[in-house]
């Protein structure tokens, strides 16, 4: 029988844990960097996305040529944690219907790669608090955002198992860890 999916949040951090318009505090980028975020996504056939995260990346990556990110979100279905319709209309873009955690429950028991979640601060704090999410990939800047909203905050205690780090040139700090259930 084959293994579970994973849910796998993927996020920039700051040092002080801002995950929130990770542009703001974004500084240098290197092959390194570049690299992890390829094989993050290589492993991803689908994503969870919340509202605001949705409306916002609706209108950015359809005309975008950031890659390779910007061809996989624009074709992996994506799932969305709204009670409304979704405008504007986004290819492969549904909303999950029901409860969001018997959905990813489903979703997890069916075959396929890993489940990404991406830009979705809440939606990762929900997940996480649920014990559905299976690992963090995190890349953290040298930067202090000072302000925004932080990924990790107002959580229940969650142990966190390191399955590799590594520092990149300009300083990022390329962590994965395994939520530890």
């Amino acid at each position: 029988m084959p293994d579970p999916r994973k849910v796998v949040g993927g996020y920039f951090l700051s040092l002080d844990g801002v995950a929130e318009a990770p542009d703001r505090f974004l500084t240098g980028w290197d092959e390194e960097t570049d690299a992890s975020g390829k094989r993050l996504i290589e492993t991803q056939d689908e994503v969870i996305l919340g509202r605001r995260t949705y409306d916002e990346w609706a209108g950015f990556w359809p005309t975008s040529d950031i890659e390779p990110f910007a061809s996989f979100i624009n074709a992996t279905p994506k799932y969305v944690a709204t009670s409304t319709p979704l405008e504007p209309e986004w290819s492969n873009s549904q909303v999950i219907e029901g409860d969001l955690f018997d959905f990813v429950r489903n979703l997890k028991s069916q075959p396929g790669g890993d489940i990404g979640i991406h830009g979705s601060i809440s939606l990762t704090r929900s997940l996480l608090t649920a014990g559905l999410i299976d690992e963090l990939r995190l890349v953290v800047i040298p930067t202090i955002a000072g302000t925004g909203q932080q990924l990790l905050a107002d959580l229940p205690p969650i142990h966190l198992e390191t399955l590799h780090s590594t520092t990149t040139p300009t300083g990022h700090l390329l962590i994965d860890y395994r939520v530890v259930h």
